[in-house]
């Protein structure tokens, strides 16, 4: 078996070539994501910069630990503060007398920055000791944290922004890996299932010849087998020559650490390796089965005109992919709407509404034939020629509608996000002008309502089995914020904030006006703070809110101001530039720090879409080059029925066309439902829903799909079987 199959392959390596770089390139992209992620879990070692010199630092507290439920046990977990504790000044006494102390906070004792006494400097986040770490730390105690060996690279201030940026580099390549994966299976298996169908004839040979069932599947298997594994030899070693090219990318654009690297990890080139193997022997899976029921006279009754397009079970899966789809919709507009609003989310699950039409398409072709008739003699033979070859028009249709469906439903949502977040936050103030800035002096300026905040969090811990982190924003006068601010109060009154007391929002398990809930501050203190004021959740970014009492470290970097009738603009301004910081109208600061969308989020976008555009790319190729090397006896006899050679051109040229253009459509369709998710939770959310179909991406990744695909069914070496001189 293996060496007919080896003969096969020599015979239709023209034919197979367009698979081979597929699979190829897949192999490659997820070797490549594989180290990514490899480096990003186990990153290189990194000597303490900040007190290298230092055998031993001490640094305050910067993690809260509570016990919650697991099951019939307990365990604990922890969240990072945002207001780490520093080292006091008693314990600084104490550590000089074990030897000599590192600090590089400036002056020990820093008076408050403002009136209200917040965000006053009590002491340096870290230091750096010159003596035994035994004898430091009975000294120390529970008091702080005493780092030795590595560990001493916690006190660098890069650290926590370093491990944020390798969480960014992580969620990014493992969300293009997962893309990866399902984009190569769906173009290996539609082109293995349609070179299987261009092999009829050969199979009822086979079978004439006595060839059984079970041998013409061991057929295609072994060769599945034998391109799997050269395909995915090949990708791997593409994959060690990209990831490094794909680390300097991601250091260039500021999503991954300066230091980031890929270290030489052998188990992702594994993975690669028996997923691309795998990938080509599920591609092939359901063609050898159809294979194996080619009877010997069935291959001529279907020459002319494709039927049983769409096998029981393909039906079957199809209606429970849209019925999947249908259901993760609607369970997360009912449960948690704000899911929808995820990249994750709104990348993965649109693959499952897409993969379902991909796989009914047989079925809609010849229904949205009908609904678009073409004039003239030229169009008629585009209609029946698509409408006849099923399995032709469905190898186009599937991968033009995974790119336009894909880059519609993914930027479309991101979009819908980035502007609902930005109306949002526009439709939440009355401001004039914002400053902005760390530790900023608020002081009373005349013809002006100022309302100063500070970032903070705080944190919960519900049902007794999650401790929860929410942001939050402290505030000195609330009832400057109410007359600055338009939040979107559900119930109760923003101006009854004060020291015992906290607003919250709907997504917190207690969110009732007058209940009491027990939190932990931005510091760690407990505090119990009854609720005066409920929010609504909007887009996510309606956090809590307390005063400057409960966040006494949290340094101003907010000012909200809104100008009193007929007050001098200018004037304002020279006063606010007096705080420290830098003032813009609120337009200008809405702009910067609510963009439509971020860098971050078009470099994922542009990521995750070029995949898709290049298999789609390969996939029309590879298709319509097979199809080519079949159609001449078909186009010889629109020769001589009396066609010239332009018109011939003319109906390949439409016909491909009009194949590219059904896959848009249905793209389209797509798109439209898988839109309609986040707009439906933006909505439910009481968010600010602008939803934009990103006409202009789709028509460009349509556009490049036209291209190439007429390109590769009007190559010399296709239309030249047909004769056309």
């Amino acid at each position: 078996m293996l060496t007919v199959a080896l003969a096969s392959l020599r015979t239709r390596w023209t034919t197979l070539i367009g698979t081979f770089v597929a699979l190829a390139l897949g192999v490659g992209l997820i070797a490549t994501m594989g180290l990514g992620l490899a480096s990003t879990l186990d990153p290189p070692d990194r000597a303490p910069q900040r007190f290298a010199g230092s055998p031993v630092v001490v640094m305050g507290v910067d993690t809260l630990t509570v016990r919650v439920r697991r099951g019939p046990s307990t365990t604990e977990v922890g969240h990072r503060l945002a207001h780490p504790h520093p080292v006091d000044t008693e314990l600084l006494r104490e550590l000089r007398a074990l030897g000599p102390v590192t600090r590089d906070d400036g002056p020990e004792l820093v008076g408050p920055p403002s009136a209200t006494g917040r965000g006053a400097t009590r002491g340096p986040d870290a230091v750096g000791v010159d003596a035994p770490a035994d004898e430091v730390r009975r000294v120390v105690g529970d008091r702080a944290q005493v780092l030795t060996g590595d560990d001493r690279r916690r006190a660098d201030p890069d650290t926590e922004r370093d491990a944020e940026g390798l969480v960014t580099v992580n969620a990014l390549l493992g969300t293009a890996g997962g893309v990866t994966v399902f984009v190569s299976v769906f173009v290996v298996a539609s082109t293995f299932a349609f070179s299987v169908a261009l092999r009829r004839r050969e199979f009822g040979l086979l079978r004439t010849a006595g060839a059984t069932p079970g041998q013409l599947r061991r057929l295609l298997l072994t060769e599945a087998a034998v391109i799997g594994v050269l395909a995915s030899a090949a990708g791997c070693a593409l994959g060690r020559l990209a990831a490094p090219v794909l680390a300097e990318l991601l250091v260039a654009e500021s999503m991954a650490p300066s230091w980031f690297a890929i270290r030489p990890i052998a188990w992702p080139l594994h993975v690669a390796f028996w997923t691309g193997s795998a990938v080509a022997l599920a591609g092939v899976w359901a063609a050898s089965r159809r294979a194996g029921r080619t009877g010997t006279a069935e291959a001529l009754r279907e020459a002319d005109v494709d039927t049983g397009l769409l096998p029981p079970v393909r039906r079957l899966l199809g209606v429970l992919l849209l019925a999947g789809a249908a259901f993760l919709m609607t369970k997360s507009l009912a449960t948690d709407p704000s899911a929808l609003l995820k990249r994750k989310t709104y990348i993965t699950q649109p693959m499952v509404l897409i993969t379902a039409v991909a796989l009914l398409a047989p079925l809609l072709v010849r229904p949205l034939v009908r609904l678009v008739p073409l004039p003239g003699a030229t169009g008629t033979l585009v209609s029946a020629n698509t409408s006849a070859a099923l399995r032709r028009t469905a190898a186009i249709v599937a991968p033009v509608l995974v790119t336009v469906g894909l880059a519609g439903s993914v930027a479309g949502s991101a979009a819908a996000v980035s502007a609902a977040r930005a109306a949002e936050a526009r439709e939440h103030t009355r401001a004039d002008l914002v400053v902005t800035g760390r530790d900023l002096r608020p002081r009373p300026v005349p013809g002006a309502t100022l309302s100063a905040s500070a970032p903070t969090a705080v944190h919960v811990r519900e049902e007794g089995s999650a401790l929860v982190t929410s942001e939050a924003r402290a505030v000195d006068d609330p009832k400057a914020l109410a007359a600055v601010g338009r939040l979107p109060v559900v119930a109760g009154d923003l101006r009854d904030l004060d020291d015992r007391s906290i607003v919250v929002n709907e997504e917190w398990e207690q969110h009732t006006v007058g209940s009491t809930v027990r939190v932990r501050l931005g510091d760690g203190r407990p505090a119990k703070l009854r609720v005066v004021a409920v929010l609504a959740l909007g887009t996510g970014n309606n956090g809590a809110y307390v005063t400057g009492a409960n966040a006494p470290a949290a340094g101003i970097d907010r000012i909200d101001v809104r100008l009193s009738p007929g007050a001098d603009r200018a004037a304002v301004t020279a006063r606010l530039r007096e705080t420290g910081g830098t003032v813009r109208p609120v337009e200008r600061w809405l702009a910067a720090t609510h963009p439509r969308t971020s860098a971050q989020t078009r470099f994922g976008l542009a990521v995750v879409l070029g995949i898709a555009l290049v298999y789609t790319v390969i996939a029309l190729a590879n298709t319509l080059l097979m199809a080519g090397s079949v159609r001449a006896r078909e186009l010889d006899a629109l020769r001589l029925a009396g066609a010239t050679r332009p018109r011939v051109l003319a109906v390949v040229a439409g016909e491909t066309l009009f194949a590219v253009g059904l896959g848009a459509l249905l793209g389209l369709a797509v798109t439209a439902v898988n839109l309609a998710g986040p707009a439906a939770a933006l909505a439910s959310l009481s968010a600010p829903v602008e939803v934009a179909v990103p006409w202009s991406l789709m028509g460009g990744a349509a556009g490049v799909c036209a291209v190439v695909a007429v390109g590769a069914a009007l190559l010399p070496g296709a239309v030249r079987r047909a004769r056309c001189r």
